[in-house]
């Protein structure tokens, strides 16, 4: 009996233990659904919000009311006091703190847009050209604003000096404040990445040179500020690691026992010969370390591409010693040709008989006049062959 409750007890503690462990799973698997939704932002198009116009209409109509009021006010004072002191009151606070709902007035172009966050957190995007109205306490949010790459132009920063001045006039804020918040809007278009050049050893160890120019686009705003910390660098260092993962696949020329495709069977692919297949690979490369950050990539081109300057000179001799021995191999099968073209025609026609060593003779002669690099002299032969 004593053993049997044993047994039973140890049975009990194993389903219990068995129980904690199923609902410590559960509450960690629902724990890390959670962690996942909260860190996956999706973008949310802010509609209805194009009323600026409306706005900054009120805002002249009411500040013309409160100045007439005002001298309404003075003029009807008594004893040194406005009358009615009400509107004198009113007047003076609307003046005072009337400008700061402007503040919520935004200004788009087409293919631009505008992430805004509300003490923090994100609230919606701005998207489509027009004049907006938005929660003044908002605040436009782009991280990459500063960042300058090798690339065409995002938002334009020189040419927006008027349009600056003229946001910082009618919102009555500084210059400087309107230039940031104008730079933090995000760029839609399809812009042009084009790294410095890279040296990457090929398939064989050669050290090779590229560059590659990465059209791209902002697809998820939402995406492309809160996932990446900027994600203008984060674009281009995966540019050059997409290049070099790609290019060390590939030798420069087609080479023999090279697989580039990952088959297992060799194949004639090279990066001199195969370039819009690199370029494609690289794209997809590109394309899939970006899509946590929002980016599209529409395309991708190789714009340079050489031997470093260590080997170029010794592959240079390479490439001519290859063109001189393949020249050389079809001038001896053309005159090989043409020698058995001789003396077929001349065994036809029986024009002269030649025997085996005169034969020679004349194969000799004609090889060397056909295949030398010079003209041949003619030798006149007054004697006999032999």
């Amino acid at each position: 009996m004593t053993s049997t409750r044993g047994i039973m007890i140890h049975d009990d503690i194993i389903l219990i233990s068995l129980q904690h462990h199923t609902r410590a799973h559960a509450h960690d698997k629902k724990e890390k659904v959670k962690l996942m939704k909260d860190t996956n932002i999706n973008e949310k198009i802010l509609k209805g919000r194009k009323i600026g116009g409306l706005v900054l209409f009120l805002y002249i109509i009411l500040t013309c009311a409160s100045i007439a009021g005002i001298i309404y006010s003075g003029i009807n004072a008594t004893n040194d006091n406005p009358d009615p002191l009400w509107m004198f009151i009113v007047s003076i606070v609307f003046i005072c703190i009337g400008w700061f709902p402007l503040c919520g007035l935004k200004v788009l172009k087409p293919n631009e847009a505008l992430v805004l966050t509300l003490f923090g957190k994100y609230i919606g995007t701005l998207k489509g050209d027009g004049f907006f109205w938005v929660n003044p306490f908002c605040t436009a949010f782009n991280p990459a604003a500063g960042t300058h790459l090798g690339q065409s132009g995002d938002v334009s920063q020189k040419g927006s000096s008027i349009l600056v001045a003229a946001a910082a006039a009618s919102t009555g804020t500084s210059a400087t404040t309107t230039a940031e918040m104008v730079s933090r809007k995000i760029s839609l278009k399809v812009m042009t990445l084009s790294n410095s050049k890279q040296k990457v050893n090929d398939v064989l160890g050669n050290p090779v040179e590229i560059a590659v120019a990465v059209m791209w686009k902002v697809n998820d705003t939402a995406k492309a500020v809160f996932n990446v910390d900027n994600f203008k660098e984060y674009l281009s260092l995966q540019c050059d690691t997409a290049v070099r993962n790609v290019v060390k696949v590939y030798p420069y020329d087609v080479t023999d026992n090279v697989d580039t495709t990952g088959d297992g069977e060799a194949d004639d692919g090279s990066l001199r010969g195969s370039t819009e297949v690199v370029a494609n690979r690289i794209k997809e490369e590109i394309q899939s370390k970006v899509s946590d950050a929002g980016l599209e990539i529409v395309d991708a081109r190789i714009t340079y591409l050489a031997y470093a300057p260590e080997i170029a000179a010794a592959m240079l001799q390479r490439q001519q010693a290859s063109a001189i021995v393949d020249a050389r191999k079809l001038i001896v099968d053309g005159a090989v040709g043409m020698v058995e073209m001789a003396l077929e025609r001349l065994s036809e026609k029986n024009t002269v008989e030649l025997d085996e060593e005169r034969k020679a003779a004349m194969v000799s002669n004609l090889l060397v006049v056909l295949c030398g690099n010079k003209e041949a002299q003619p030798v006149v032969n007054s004697g006999s062959l032999y």
